[in-house]
């Protein structure tokens, strides 16, 4: 499957959130966004050329679903970001997060409970 850019992405999180759903429901949910109407059909064209949606005849409209998870996404996402930014290693971007005080006394509980259940494997 295709890369999907910054503003498909933002397609998808609506579609991830709620679907199958139509061009105009589409519309509507990101009315904050102030994209016009025929870019959102452009963005959903796109992701339907990439395989990443689906789309289903309902009278003489389309109805949008996804077929790339949002899980597997953010997993290839996030692989990416870190293969470029800290070399693959997860321990550079926590110590990086770490530094510009960005970690919540909740985010540094939960880690550590991950480093007590990675060390019971």
């Amino acid at each position: 499957m295709s890369q999907i850019s910054e503003a498909e992405a933002v397609v998808m999180e609506v579609l991830w959130r709620s679907h199958p759903l139509g061009a105009d429901e589409v519309v509507t949910a990101l009315a904050s966004r102030d994209w016009a109407e025929p870019t959102i059909k452009t963005l959903l064209n796109r992701l339907l050329t990439k395989g990443a949606i689906s789309a289903s005849r309902d009278g003489r409209r389309y109805l949008y679903s996804p077929v790339l998870q949002r899980q597997a996404w953010v997993a290839e996402q996030s692989e990416g970001f870190l293969d470029r930014v800290f070399d693959g290693r997860v321990a550079p971007l926590v110590a990086h997060f770490s530094q510009r005080g960005e970690l919540s006394a909740q985010d540094i509980a939960e880690l550590k409970q991950l480093i007590l259940e990675l060390g019971h494997d």
